[in-house]
């Protein structure tokens, strides 16, 4: 299992997240639907360091239309994977 660290996300025209990445690692970019493939079966975990030193674990969430990917890094109910550069 290896641990990846996120330092930039894809997302859609509608800000939806559709790929993790960090460039220069042979990982990235990875497609939303393998992410979360990853993290289900345990396989890889990924993860955000903010510039304040926290570390955020990135996860699955069931939502109404389906999974998706989101970290929780404050006490807003967004999802801070939104905030990081585009890949």
């Amino acid at each position: 299992m290896a641990d990846r660290q996120v330092t930039r996300t894809g997302k859609d025209m509608h800000g939806d997240i559709t790929r993790l990445c960090n460039p220069g690692a042979a990982w990235s970019p990875r497609a939303k639907s393998d992410a979360i493939r990853d993290i289900e079966s345990g396989a890889h975990t990924y993860f955000v360091s903010w510039t304040d030193g926290r570390r955020t674990e990135v996860r699955v969430v069931n939502g109404p239309t389906g999974k998706y990917l989101r970290t929780d890094c404050d006490s807003t109910t967004r999802n801070n994977l939104a905030d990081l550069q585009d890949c």
